[in-house]
């Protein structure tokens, strides 16, 4: 009886395929530059210096003051990021992710407010907080699932409409029910936590006595369970393997009505975290100035191309424009540049990345072909070249 011995797989680096990782090395650096270059015929158009304007910009942005924003607002855009890529890896287009997250604020700030929860130590509110604005983004994202794989609506319709929908019944419940109004106050909101409840910050940026939202500890493990859950489980690729094609997907055993579910469910309960840094670190109660996040996100998962480090870089880029357009008011230039460098940066990221994956498809032919027509007569040489490839 012959034992049959396998090769050992071959390292890392020898499976790098120089000619799929240098274009997508490239094309986010080639992105940004188009977007700072068309950002800077915007100034010139405005009578505006570009160099001067992109100093301030990077001065401003590089304060201890400055450093804490960039990172309380990465860490909103990052949590919103992860939501939307979850849809994305699937195939689904979850832009719903700022009713979600408005709705599970709003319902979670409610009940950890009222007075029947008194007796609820501070720590134990924190996670009950966190439990229910996911339980209520979660639910909150089922109807837009229910009704794709029931009904077959488009999630990209039904999403957009639940968006108005969470704000009408979050502003009608707000101001003529459950709000509260402060003294001294102009607006209403939920009951101010308990100070037990409040996140605890982060004294990690020198130079200041501003802390980084507590949270950002949440955004981190939020990113390592991503990662993890995508790359190394069973359900990550069910999740991918669907979204890449569904048909062959569910000819190999996959439920397919059921991952559209689980993901949507999944995604509306990471939206409903993304207003909570702030509410339980910052504001200590939900107002109606929360908002606006979700669709950054979308620009965010963009971005980084579903990949958590990608997304965690896009975010603190946001953060950093975000930050910077309040020096662009004091120079007199219009903040709007700052909403430009944006749309064109996702745009231009977007096609940059398809044109360099085209080109790593180009390249890994050509090398197909050659080995194809250098191989003898009788050999394999469409094997090597694939397993060369993965």
């Amino acid at each position: 009886m012959t034992s049959v011995t396998t090769a050992a797989p071959p390292p890392f680096w020898r499976r790098i395929d120089p000619a799929k990782l240098v274009p997508q090395l490239i094309a986010p650096v080639a992105a940004l530059l188009l977007a700072a270059a068309i950002s800077s015929i915007a100034l010139l158009i405005s009578d505006k210096d570009p160099v001067q304007a992109f100093t301030d910009m990077y001065n401003f942005g590089i304060t201890p003051d400055s450093q804490v924003e960039i990172l309380n607002k990465a860490s909103e855009y990052y949590i919103a990021a992860v939501a939307v890529a979850i849809g994305f890896k699937m195939g689904l287009f979850n832009i719903g992710v700022e009713g979600q997250s408005k709705v599970a604020a709003f319902m979670a700030g409610s009940l950890a407010s009222a007075s029947f929860m008194k007796w609820m130590p501070g720590s134990l509110r924190i996670v009950m907080i966190i439990i229910v604005a996911m339980l209520v983004g979660a639910a909150w994202a089922s109807i837009a699932a229910l009704l794709k794989t029931q009904r077959g609506v488009s999630e990209v319709i039904s999403t957009l409409m639940l968006n108005s929908i969470g704000a009408l019944v979050v502003t009608w419940l707000l101001n003529d029910h459950w709000g509260v109004q402060e003294p001294g106050a102009q607006i209403k909101t939920t009951g101010i936590l308990p100070e037990d409840s409040w996140f605890p910050g982060l004294p990690i940026i020198s130079g200041t006595d501003q802390k980084v939202l507590g949270f950002l500890i949440i955004s981190i493990v939020l990113g390592v369970g991503y990662w993890f859950t995508i790359n190394r489980t069973r359900f990550g690729f069910d999740l991918r393997a669907t979204g890449y094609n569904p048909f062959a997907a569910s000819a190999s055993g996959v439920n397919a009505k059921r991952m559209i579910i689980t993901a949507m469910l999944i995604s509306g309960a990471i939206a409903g975290l993304v207003n909570l840094p702030r509410m339980l670190g910052e504001s200590h109660t939900y107002t109606e100035g929360f908002g606006g996040i979700g669709f950054t996100g979308i620009a965010v998962a963009l971005l980084g191309r579903n990949h958590p480090v990608g997304m965690a870089l896009g975010a603190v880029l946001w953060g950093f424009l975000a930050r910077s357009q309040l020096i662009l008011d004091l120079d007199g230039i219009p903040k709007e540049i700052v909403l430009i460098m944006q749309g064109v940066a996702v745009l231009s990221v977007v096609i940059a990345y398809e044109l360099a994956a085209r080109i790593g498809r180009r390249a890994q032919q050509r090398r197909v072909g050659a080995a194809t027509a250098a191989a003898p007569v009788g050999s394999a040489p469409l094997a090597t070249s694939s397993e060369e490839s993965k």
